[in-house]
């Protein structure tokens, strides 16, 4: 590609980034105190009318263009953190968890019949998703550990036969496609299945700390779901690989939206800061306040640069696992940071639902855990560490 071909390629993102922003901003965030958000998340008809009125103003999905390519990563940054700045704005705009990076896997590795079934209807926004992998920790089931994968699949004839149970699955209250991995003779495996279905019984829906996505999150029992050979995504034992494609992207797509929220909670804290007296003067004038505040707008601006490193380092086509989970860590403990301050700067109106605030506070406190606690990141890269330096990659 030219150089000019690439700045053309980089305005365009640019653009549509600035239109979700308007959207956001002008449309979305009037929705923010709906009576149909609850604490599992928004209402199945609160989503569809946000959904049509993003088709109205043309940004539906808007980081997946017309012939199905995706942006790149680093435009797709700058779209999904316009994006974030609602907590129903990844909703509105079809950039949400789980649906954002199951589009994304379907879109690299599904075949073109299963790309027609299954992927259409969500890049469209008339169907939600959910991606099965992590299983109840009483069950000594798979977690962050996927090794433990418990939930089995047995070939019978042209179908499948999956069961076994599932935690955490997001958005499966309400979901129509399902991407469910399982243990089979071959090894992990990725099977598509299409939703409802009585034999996917969801258990209960759990109580959690966070409120934005669609259907909340469940624990769900599959008893012999029978699924066709040909919604196999990939081939029998590709299971963890394909996972790979999805792995970090999505990680940094979750960074990308929280940051956008993170960005609005400081814009409202420092709205607050400057109209709220006390003691005499603005409380933005307190030392103690407008130091907090501040080291925001670093925590912020360090956010954003990781970011946008590892999106580069996606864009060259490398897995970026390495990189990923050190943004994961990086970004998620930065915003963490972040969403506190803008609490306690606030003060007693920080933990009322009279703005967003103390939802992204709650929201980010999930995003710790949700994608991989930022432990069992450290843990790896410490294992990546140690490899390198039996392998004499790092030299003194």
């Amino acid at each position: 590609m030219t150089i000019s071909g690439a700045a053309s390629r980089e305005a365009r993102g640019d653009q549509i980034a600035a239109r979700v922003e308007a959207f956001v901003r002008d449309t979305v965030v009037a929705y923010e105190q709906d009576a149909r958000l609850g604490s599992h998340g928004p209402a199945d008809e609160l989503v569809d009318e946000l959904r049509d009125l993003a088709r109205q103003a043309g940004l539906m999905t808007p980081h997946i263009l017309p012939d199905h390519g995706h942006l790149t990563h680093r435009q797709t940054a700058r779209v999904l953190r316009a994006a974030g700045l609602s907590p129903l704005g990844p909703v509105a705009v079809n950039v949400a968890a789980p649906d954002e990076g199951n589009m994304y896997l379907l879109g690299r590795v599904a075949t073109p019949a299963q790309k027609r079934r299954f992927l259409d209807p969500l890049i469209e926004g008339r169907a939600r998703s959910a991606f099965f992998m992590t299983e109840p920790a009483e069950d000594g089931g798979a977690g962050s550990d996927p090794s433990l994968l418990s939930t089995t699949a047995t070939r019978d004839g042209d179908h499948w036969l999956i069961r076994g149970r599932k935690a955490f699955i997001t958005g499966a209250q309400g979901a129509r496609v399902g991407i469910i991995m399982a243990r089979t003779e071959e090894g992990a495996t990725l099977f598509l299945a299409d939703l409802p279905d009585p034999r996917v019984r969801i258990e209960r829906v759990l109580d959690t700390i966070d409120s934005s996505m669609p259907g909340g999150h469940s624990v769900v029992a599959l008893e012999d779901l029978r699924v066709p050979h040909d919604q196999v995504l990939g081939q029998p034992g590709e299971g963890f690989k394909l996972a790979q494609v999805r792995l970090a992207p999505a990680r940094l797509t979750h960074c990308m939206r929280w940051l956008g929220a993170c960005t609005r909670a400081q814009e409202i804290a420092v709205a607050y800061a400057v109209k709220r007296q006390a003691f005499g003067k603005a409380l933005i004038d307190h030392e103690g306040v407008g130091f907090m505040l501040a080291e925001n707008l670093i925590d912020l601006k360090q956010a954003e640069l990781m970011i946008d490193w590892c999106a580069d380092v996606l864009d060259t086509g490398a897995l970026g696992t390495v990189e990923s989970s050190m943004a994961k860590v990086a970004v998620s403990e930065a915003l963490m940071r972040v969403a506190d301050r803008c609490v306690q700067v606030m003060g007693g109106t920080g933990v009322s639902g009279d703005t967003i605030v103390e939802q992204v506070f709650r929201e980010v406190r999930a995003f710790r855990i949700y994608d991989g606690p930022t432990e069992v990141h450290k843990w790896s890269l410490a294992k990546t560490i140690k490899r390198n330096v039996s392998q004499g990659a790092v030299t003194s």
